[in-house]
């Protein structure tokens, strides 16, 4: 395991004043609060404005529904034409965290519109039997129940064959949803899915539960005198779906989160006889959460609504959990629910140990991606225990079970297949739903993200896809370093940890993929009143699942302070003086709520074996802007905006960012690219419209008006002399002449036949060659993770 240390930075005087005032405000105490401002800082936060349009979501202007354009439209009047027909509408779910609450939600909203029970309905797979996404068997089922609208759920952008089937039994489809798009429009009524959007946009990474929402919300807008609930009562379930689903916080996704954990702990508060949503409320108290923060919900409620499917494989009844106001039943349903997850965590701990003595089976230094199978393996786990052994390895894992051999349910074949089913989980910024993809002609099902996804193949298929996605990783992924990592923010010792410091590192919440939870390296400690035991369920029963708790203590200080390490017993933790990275919280289930700290990993002090890499200030000063929306523009910063098609060019910036003292910000975005033969008829038209109108222009205007580097602008001029052109360099200025004109314009845009014609071909070919050689270049640099790109320039610049 390779730790990297951020290198501590000078924060300016003004900024940390900044900081120190916004801790006053929330906190009513004050606080040096360097080590937030530290974090901030490294973060990209480094202004008073943008510190506090982070923190305060009072601040921030959430974008409009209708900036879904047309599709926004066309699902507002479908959904307004169902109503006044009175058709029969099904909402199609999914079965995790963010499926469940996008339904949950569907349910309440377009329940104000539409009877429920009546006219409304919802359906959600089963896990263990049908899988993601739409199948046969429910559309058939649907339409004998006399279904004849669809609003799916987190769900159905790539059901292509399923959507057509349900058109011909007379069902229309509304998708909403934030899976990967197909390559054409499906034929639906609409699709609502914010990857059609400029990743840019501030909707762009909305989970299931957002876009869901997005829809309701247009809903109201159009229609504002049916509702008889507010809009904002929603916003509880979009918190919960958005951060069980690890969706980038940016944008309205943050906003939303803010805004959602706002109103769940407003109703925390509440008794239960007065909660809107008695469900959540029993859970919370049942996980000992207050509803209050993001941890409350990614290690309380959210693990808690996807272990129902797991454990059980129909998942439906959670819908009835976060929407029923009968406080009996929604009491039963948080017991079962809770008693689901025991029985997950129990399931994975097995299905962890026997994953990992297979793991010892395999040469894991010529494998880059794992891919192990059992027969007994529950399905409901494989995706948990997945992501366990690729954090541990670094390297992208599949795990496959073969328990439930045959069909899937909801899948018309004529012969049965024996399927392996299972679920992926990569690492390292490495997208596996593109290297599983390239092995579409091998699998049954696929689909999902880049980072996490589910599939099944044919038994017989196993061997033969494992070999391919390990040469296809080879192939595009290459070099890359698959060290596991773990990244401390800052260094403290015991003495600062405490409630400050947790009211400090709270001010960066909530915390999720882009705001990563701080992480804290303590040096030189060690631990004392060591003891371990297994977890109890609800009704008092031991589960299989250890948790170790500790005194961490050091020099700084003559107390200890209290700790857990989930899933270890006390043996894994070391004698004598160790190098820890935690996590500080807080720790609710007693009486007297009380801050403690969660290993992440540890190490014996000076242990030369395991690697800690400082990320110096050079690292710090490289800014990750690309696709978003424009920063504000500081003397402090060097912004490039200039996609670059080379190394040499990124390090050239780096080298004049340095010798002024200026952090470079990468700020470019994905280019909207012409087609090679496009910017060959362009630069044509342009040398066309210069030697007629005998005018003179500079190589930069054309550079700018072909989207070219110099490069590819020496070829092209070539290929126009090759045409009769002239081209005469005047300094920066381009002269283009043509003194025999060819008659057909045809013949200068594609070279037809004659003469000349396989020189004139050749040199046009190699001209579209560059150009596509740098647009490959360009859409590297615009995706290729920051942590390469610091690797690479630390290398080239210390």
């Amino acid at each position: 395991m390779k730790w990297i240390l951020l290198e501590n930075i000078e924060i300016p005087q003004d900024f940390l004043q900044a900081v120190q005032k916004q801790y006053y405000i929330r906190h009513g105490s004050k606080s040096k609060a360097s080590f937030v401002a530290q974090i901030l800082w490294q973060r990209g936060i480094r202004t008073e404005l943008e510190l506090v349009n982070f923190l305060d979501f009072k601040n921030y202007r959430p974008a409009s529904s209708f900036e879904f354009g047309k599709e926004m439209n066309l699902a507002v009047n479908r959904l307004k034409a169902a109503a006044i027909l009175k058709e029969k509408v099904t909402i199609w779910g999914d079965f995790d965290a963010d499926g469940i609450t996008s339904t949950a939600l569907l349910w309440d909203g377009l329940g104000e519109f539409f009877p429920q029970y009546e006219q409304l309905t919802y359906y959600i797979p089963n896990r263990l039997t049908e899988s993601h996404g739409l199948n046969f068997a429910g559309i058939e089922r649907l339409a004998q129940q006399g279904c004849r609208l669809i609003v799916t759920c987190d769900t159905g952008s790539t059901n292509i064959d399923e959507i057509v089937y349900a058109q011909k039994l007379g069902i229309d489809l509304i998708v909403t949803d934030h899976h990967t798009l197909p390559r054409e429009r499906p034929p639906v009524s609409a699709i609502i899915n914010p990857r059609y959007l400029p990743e840019t946009h501030p909707l762009f990474h909305l989970s299931g539960v957002a876009v869901a929402y997005k829809l309701v919300e247009a809903l109201y807008e159009t229609l504002p005198d049916i509702p008889q609930n507010p809009l904002e009562d929603l916003l509880d379930l979009v918190a919960i779906g958005l951060i069980a689903d690890l969706v980038q916080l940016k944008g309205d996704c943050r906003y939303l989160a803010q805004v959602g954990i706002d109103k769940l702990h407003q109703e925390s508060k509440k008794n239960i006889s007065h909660s809107r949503r008695p469900g959540i409320k029993k859970l919370l108290e049942l996980c000992h959460k207050n509803g209050d923060r993001p941890m409350d919900i990614s290690f309380g409620l959210g693990p808690r609504i996807n272990a129902v499917s797991r454990i059980h494989g129909d998942g439906s009844f959670c819908v009835e959990l976060l929407t029923s106001r009968d406080i009996k039943r929604c009491c039963q349903l948080a017991q079962e629910t809770e008693l689901a997850n025991s029985r997950r965590k129990s399931l994975q701990k097995d299905v962890q140990e026997q994953a990992r003595k297979k793991l010892g089976e395999l040469d894991l230094s010529t494998t880059h991606v794992i891919v192990l199978v059992d027969s007994q393996w529950p399905g409901g786990v494989l995706g948990l225990v997945a992501g366990q052994i690729a954090q541990e390895t670094g390297k992208p894992t599949i795990l496959l079970s073969t328990d439930s051999l045959g069909t899937e349910k909801g899948e018309s074949l004529d012969t049965k297949t024996n399927l392996a089913r299972g679920s992926a989980r990569s690492i390292n910024s490495i997208d596996l739903y593109q290297l599983v993809q390239k092995q579409a002609h091998l699998l049954h099902r696929f689909g999902g993200h880049p980072f996490a996804a589910g599939l099944s193949l044919s038994v017989e298929n196993i061997g033969l896809f494992t070999d391919a996605i390990n040469q296809q990783f080879r192939l595009s992924v290459g070099g890359i370093d698959l060290t596991p990592t773990v990244q401390a923010d800052i260094v403290v010792t015991v003495a600062d940890l405490g409630r400050e410091l947790f009211l400090e590192l709270k001010l960066l919440e909530p915390c999720g993929m882009g705001n990563p939870v701080p992480k804290l390296l303590i040096k030189n400690c060690w631990f004392e009143n060591i003891s371990h035991h297994n977890l109890q369920d609800s009704q008092g029963k031991k589960i299989q699942y250890l948790k170790t708790k500790f005194v961490m203590r050091d020099d700084s200080s003559q107390k200890g302070f209290p700790g857990i390490w989930w899933g270890h017993d006390k043996n894994d933790l070391p004698q004598g003086r160790c190098d820890c990275i935690v996590e500080i919280d807080l720790n609710n289930i007693k009486a007297q709520p009380e801050y403690e700290i969660r290993l992440i990993d540890v190490r014996p002090t000076g242990d030369l074996g395991i690697h800690l890499e400082v990320k110096s200030h050079r690292s710090a000063m490289i800014i990750d802007w690309r696709n978003q929306q424009a920063e504000n523009c500081h003397d402090s910063i060097l912004t490039i905006k200039h996609c670059p098609t080379s190394w040499d060019e990124v390090k050239g910036w780096l080298k004049t960012a340095i010798s002024h003292q200026k952090h470079l910000a990468l700020a470019w975005s994905q280019p909207n690219y012409h087609t090679p033969e496009e910017i060959w008829l362009n630069l044509v038209g342009i040398a066309k419209f210069l030697s007629r109108t005998n005018q003179k222009t500079t190589r930069l205007k054309v550079l700018q008006k072909l989207g070219i580097n110099d490069q590819s602008l020496d070829l092209g001029l070539e290929s126009l002399k090759s045409l009769g052109f002239r081209v005469h360099a005047e300094g920066e200025f381009l002269k283009i002449t043509c003194q025999n004109p060819v008659t057909s314009s045809m013949d200068y845009e594609v070279g037809l036949p004659g003469p000349n014609y396989g020189n004139i071909k050749t040199k046009i070919d190699c001209f579209c060659a560059a150009i596509r050689e740098e647009q490959f270049q360009k859409n590297y640099f615009t995706t290729v993770p920051l942590s390469i790109i610091q690797s690479i320039l630390l290398v080239s610049t210390s």
